[in-house]
């Protein structure tokens, strides 16, 4: 399975930046009266003030960004209208969940079987969270990204070389859709270097060493955090640049207005805190009849009490009616 990094608030940066370009990028609407949210989380007052957005890494390499192609990356930004803190939370690919139609699988599923808005919907129900909005990027943009910015500072270990460059083999050329042979670079050493598109998006590939999946979404949150850091300190030029490559690979619903609204306060975004649902303290890997080999929360409820004081410093939140239900089923249908 191929997974790439969203590069969460680079591309919401460049997405947002479009607007003052007048650069057409793909819209891929959802209805929002379609979009579940709990019925209790709209009253939620601890959630007022935040923005949330959905951001999904597509495996699409022909940039078709809607239903049919599973999102092998899901994150939530949730930024601080207040104090432009930015907290980025994966949920892993392979979690088991109501899929927001009532069947449960792998969460990666949703965006397949109806796009971005059973996508949004699947988190919405089973987060407690309140997502209207979304950011999706495809294959090409995630190489076009790093390679614009001139590479992203990485410290490869020793392991992790082999596994990088045998990710590169099996990838596609973005011009030629044909499996590459030599035509790559291949990381020699280990240390800290600067990787190019292919080599960051293999290095966020990588899930065959220690720590499997969850490693694996450790290093999507470091390229994240290289890249931010690269377009931090890049020209105007450079940025203007990055902006022409990716546009053409990303899709959004967000309008001129919401992009604008949260672009005149983007220069003061911090990212003060990453993490990955379900957590580290409550969670389990195991097989869970056909879904196969699922992270399993333990509880679902308790993960999204964890959630809630990540995200907004609920101490004590209690999880909706609904969130309770989907808890009972998921413990029901893997015995945990």
């Amino acid at each position: 399975m191929f997974t790439i990094e969203m590069v969460a608030l680079v591309v919401l940066g460049v997405v947002l930046w479009a607007v003052l370009k007048q650069t057409t990028i793909q819209k891929i609407n959802v209805n929002e009266e379609d979009i579940v949210i709990n019925d209790t989380v709209e009253n939620n007052v601890a959630m007022k003030g935040y923005r949330n957005i959905a951001l999904f890494g597509i495996d699409a390499r022909d940039d078709n960004l809607g239903k049919g192609n599973r999102s092998d990356t899901i994150m939530i930004a949730s930024i601080n209208l207040d104090t432009g803190e930015v907290k980025i939370c994966s949920v892993y690919r392979d979690t088991y969940m109501n899929l927001g139609n009532d069947k449960y699988s792998k969460c990666n599923a949703a965006y397949a079987n109806g796009g971005p808005e059973q996508a949004i919907s699947m988190l919405n129900m089973n987060l407690d969270m309140n997502i209207t909005n979304y950011v999706s990027i495809g294959f090409n943009g995630l190489i076009d990204v790093i390679n614009s910015l001139g590479g992203v500072e990485i410290d490869v270990k020793e392991e992790e070389i082999k596994h990088l460059n045998n990710y590169q083999a099996s990838m596609y050329s973005t011009e030629t859709k044909e499996r590459l042979t030599d035509d790559y670079v291949k990381v020699t050493k280990p240390g800290l270097q600067t990787l190019n598109g292919m080599q960051a998006t293999a290095y966020c590939r990588i899930r065959a060493t220690a720590g499997d999946d969850f490693k694996r979404a450790e290093r999507q949150r470091t390229v994240l955090l290289a890249c931010l850091a690269k377009a931090r300190s890049a020209s105007v030029s450079t940025l203007s640049a990055t902006l022409d490559s990716v546009l053409p690979h990303v899709a959004t619903n967000l309008d001129s207005g919401e992009m604008l609204s949260v672009l005149k306060d983007l220069a003061s975004y911090e990212v003060v805190a990453t993490d990955g649902f379900p957590f580290e303290t409550n969670r389990v890997t195991g097989k869970v009849g056909k879904a196969g080999s699922c992270v399993i929360p333990t509880s679902l409820e308790d993960n999204v009490v964890l959630l809630h004081k990540f995200f907004f410093a609920q101490e004590e939140y209690t999880p909706s009616p609904s969130v309770k239900s989907y808890s009972a089923k998921v413990s029901s249908d893997t015995g945990r």
